[in-house]
Parts: C-alpha cells; structure tokens; sequence
C-alpha cells in the first residue's frame, strides 16, 4: 500500500492532508524519512508520523456535526479558536471533511475514514453542497440569478454552474460542488450580494435536520454508503 493511501487509511489525516505530511518530513517508515507519498510500505513496517507510531485504524466513525459559528475547521488552532473537533468526544482521532470557514455554520463531517474524505471532497467527484444564504442589498434580482447559474468570475477563475433557488427577496439557497475558500460568499459579492449569515444544509445526500448548533451524532451504516455512492 502507498504511503499516503496508508496514512489516510489509519485514520490520521485525509488523503491529500497526509501526503503534506509526507513532504514535510515529518513521517518516518522503519526510522527512515520519506518524503513521497506513492512509497510503497511493506507489511509490518513502522510508520510514525511526528515520531508518534501509527497503525491501520480498524473501525471507521463518521459524524456530523452543527458547527456554531467562531468554530474553526480544524484539529487544532494555533490562535487558540474553539475546533470542531472538540465538539465531539471520541477515542477516535476524528479530523473534518472540508472545511467551513468560522463565520459560516451549519453541516460538517467528521471521520477517520480518509478513504471517504478523499471521496467526498475531492473535485472529481462533483459531490453537491447545499447552502442558505442571508445577503445584503435586496432583492436579488433575475440578473444576479443568472449570473450565478451560469457561473462567475473569481479571482482564482470561474465558477462552475451553481443551482440557486431565490427563498426570499434577501435569502437564496444555493448548490455547489466545487470547494474552493469561502466560495459562496465571493460568489454572492461579485453579483452584488454580499452575505450576511451562511449556513449549510446539506453535504451530498445528508441533511443537517433539526440539529441543534453544536451538537453531534454518529451516522448509521445506511447513511455512511450513501455517502460513498456517485453524485448523481
């Protein structure tokens, strides 16, 4: 197995986290530094991650999550923040899928799974977000609409096509399935809108529900291979 498929699969980071890992030397196989993640690793090799020896993580946990706003999407913060990851008590090293930034609430994932992290926000795999966004300067109109189903011009490009639904004179609903920075809200300022509250409803086929903010629960194995079936 590759080195960084091996990382993701005993739970210490997604795919493409655990190969940053790797090229910043800080995993070692038998003692050795590696710095490719495609280096295969034999059976029984010692891997270790910041000297901390690791092992194939046997029982695969995925939650979701209401992320309150102030909270950031990461293990740990070096400003001292408040992580999602400390809103669920788990024996499990648990890090998020994707991230939202901390302004923004609403659905996030947490797991060991890196297999299925990799699956669920890698581009390529097209898999839909659904947010409710509050924005200033109402109404949108019909113009900002078809600005946004069409796609817009970034600073790091254009967007694909968006799904968006007017809920409101200042309230839209919107589906994308690009995880670019802090894309619904460029999105929204460069059609004249900018976004007052985001909160997102739904990853793929889960809904966030009547989750409290803040609050976690454990998926069921019916919702996690939902998860790990195509977009459609």
């Amino acid at each position: 197995m590759r080195l960084g498929k091996f990382l993701a699969h005993a739970g210490v980071a997604s795919r493409r986290a655990a190969e940053r890992l790797v090229f910043a030397g800080r995993v070692t196989v038998d003692g050795e530094v590696v710095r490719d993640p495609a280096r295969d690793v034999a059976d029984g090799a010692e891997v270790a991650v910041d000297g901390r020896s690791t092992a194939l993580e046997r029982r695969h946990v995925v939650y979701v999550v209401h992320k309150p706003a102030g909270y950031v999407s990461t293990v740990r913060d070096p400003q001292g923040r408040p992580t999602v990851v400390s809103l669920v008590p788990s024996r499990e090293r648990l890090y998020p899928v994707g991230r939202l930034d901390a302004d923004t609430t609403g659905l996030i994932l947490l797991t060991n799974d890196g297999e299925l992290a990799h699956r669920l926000t890698h581009p390529s795999f097209e898999v839909p977000r659904t947010y409710r966004a509050q924005v200033g300067r109402p109404p949108v109109g019909d113009a900002a609409l078809r600005a946004l189903r069409t796609g817009v011009e970034l600073d790091d490009g254009r967007t694909a096509p968006a799904r968006v639904r007017r809920l409101a004179p200042d309230r839209l609903e919107l589906v994308i399935h690009e995880g670019r920075k802090r894309q619904v809200r460029r999105m929204c300022d460069a059609v004249g809108h900018p976004v007052v509250r985001l909160t997102r409803v739904a990853f793929g086929p889960l809904g966030l529900g009547d989750l409290a903010p803040g609050a976690h629960r454990r998926l069921t194995r019916g919702e996690v291979e939902r998860l790990r079936r195509p977009a459609r």
